[in-house]
């Protein structure tokens, strides 16, 4: 089940407390606290590719995005 499949049946089971304690009690994802999916980019929620460097955590495709409003020169 991916993070997006997660949040929408959260948003389903709202309504109905009961159903949703015995779902969360079966089917609730590991809290990850090492490999890939542990990080993610902050920005779109990939997992793959990130720039940890001074804090961005972001995915390689957000940073190129974003590399020159925050600040960063291309030198080449």
């Amino acid at each position: 089940m991916t993070a997006s499949d997660w949040k929408k049946v959260m948003t389903q089971l709202d309504n109905k407390p009961a159903i949703k304690a015995k779902f969360l009690k079966h089917n609730k994802p590991r809290d990850r606290k090492f490999g890939v999916a542990a990080q993610k980019c902050e920005n779109c929620g990939r997992f793959g590719a990130r720039v940890n460097s001074y804090g961005l955590n972001l995915c390689r495709h957000c940073f190129r995005k974003l590399a020159v409003e925050i600040g960063f020169t291309k030198y080449s």
